[in-house]
């Protein structure tokens, strides 16, 4: 191996070492949940390459609605899974889906796409 070879090695692992970094390890600004007259809890989600908000915080035992507007049509972000509120959603392209929840227990929750590629979190206080 030459220099040329070895310096592209290195550079080539440091840009899939940062990818996975920003992917999974970085931390993102938690939003909170806006509460309504009615006392629900409500959250507008937009879904195009990852969902933003990514992080939502919400209080135990008052009710949630997730607005996921899905503002693309990549096949990867067809679907919605959060699996400790046993939610599974087919989000339609260009479409806002309501999800609502009740959540009863603090702690972090996860919600992804279909693939798992996109990911989020809500973080019940």
């Amino acid at each position: 191996m030459d220099i040329a070879a070895i310096l592209v090695t290195i550079g080539g692992l440091a840009l899939a070492g940062l990818v996975l970094w920003y992917f999974f390890f970085s931390s993102r600004p938690a939003v909170a949940a806006q509460s309504t007259s009615g006392g629900v809890q409500q959250v507008d989600i937009t879904v195009k390459g990852g969902y933003s908000p990514s992080v939502i915080e919400v209080t135990q035992g008052r009710p949630v609605q997730l607005n996921f507007y899905r503002d693309e049509e990549n096949s990867c972000s067809e679907e919605l899974l959060m699996p400790d509120f046993n939610v599974r959603r087919d989000l339609p392209a260009f479409q806002t889906t309501l999800v609502e929840l009740l959540p009863q227990q603090p702690g972090r929750f996860e919600f992804t796409c279909g693939m798992g590629m996109l990911r989020g979190s809500l973080v019940v206080k």
